[in-house]
């Protein structure tokens, strides 16, 4: 699969809310994908820091694109579980996540998806998901 075929994905599977985040694919491998959340002010919460819910969408959604590839395409699937850490506030950058698939089986994936501000190397939040896959 190709960033390409990602963004594919992005605009034929996911609620237009979601797409007005602007997520552009950075890379996508067998068992992992990169993600770019830009930066908005309309992201933004009180004091300018970028708002959790955007950046839990962003990794739900990224975990999406990054099963899909393993899997050679997408295929219908749901959340189980997500959990995140909010480390270090994001203000004023854009937001890189990167997913790793820890376990892909024949029904449930799991991963790890670390975000950092862009230029930094210091973790802003780290999430795990589980996913099940229905297809």
């Amino acid at each position: 699969m190709t960033p390409e075929d990602a963004e594919a994905i992005l605009q034929e599977y996911f609620a237009p809310w979601i797409q007005q985040l602007g997520l552009r694919v950075e890379e996508v491998g067998d068992r992992h994908a990169i993600v770019r959340l830009p930066w908005s002010d309309e992201l933004a919460r009180e004091g300018g820091g970028l708002c959790g819910q955007a950046m839990m969408a962003a990794a739900d959604t990224a975990t999406v694109l990054a099963v899909s590839s393993a899997r050679g395409g997408f295929v219908p699937m749901t959340t189980v579980q997500q959990a995140t850490t909010f480390q270090r506030p994001v203000v004023g950058k854009d937001v890189l996540l990167d997913v790793r698939i820890t376990k892909l089986g024949r029904t449930l994936a799991f991963t790890e998806i670390t975000l950092t501000a862009e230029g930094s190397a210091e973790t802003a939040a780290h999430a795990t998901t589980v996913y099940a896959i229905m297809g």
